[in-house]
């Protein structure tokens, strides 16, 4: 193999490598199914799996949906593409599997329509946003994300 092409190998898997620290591992992935079980008389309620993965690091697959401000710290992760911003419309208008991300650091917004994989640790419970007023169940917290 000459040099030049060994040099280009090397490269692409120090990118690669590079992603992969940005979007960080993760111990386990849930999807969106993975959040509640249940939708009797008593509700919704949080699924095994979800209770499971508490405090621990996951990876999810979602949708950013639009901030509130392109700077916030936190946004929602949604099953499918969203258009709206979650404080534009009432609960009633949101589905009740959103997850919402408190990030690391900040990062920059992405588009609402491409898929973005995110990995947290996962907080379970009512927690209301003390700026904000928004009222979360499920978070992913210290995120991050990047392409999938």
């Amino acid at each position: 193999m000459d040099r030049r092409r060994r040099l280009l190998i090397q490269a692409a898997l120090f990118a690669a490598t590079a992603q992969i620290a940005e979007i960080g591992l993760a111990d386990d992935r849930l999807a969106f199914g993975d959040l509640y079980e249940g939708n009797g008389i008593l509700g919704l309620k949080f699924s095994d799996k979800l209770r499971h993965h508490a405090g621990q690091r996951v990876e999810m697959l979602g949708f950013m949906a639009p901030p509130l401000k392109a700077e916030a710290g936190f946004f929602v992760l949604t099953r499918a593409p969203m258009a709206l911003c979650p404080f534009c419309q009432t609960d009633a208008d949101w589905p009740a599997d959103i997850v919402v991300v408190l990030l690391a650091e900040p990062q920059p917004v992405q588009p609402h329509h491409q898929p973005i994989l995110v990995t947290g640790r996962v907080e379970i419970g009512p927690r209301r946003d003390a700026e904000s007023g928004f009222v979360s169940q499920v978070r992913l917290v210290d995120a991050r994300y990047g392409r999938p």
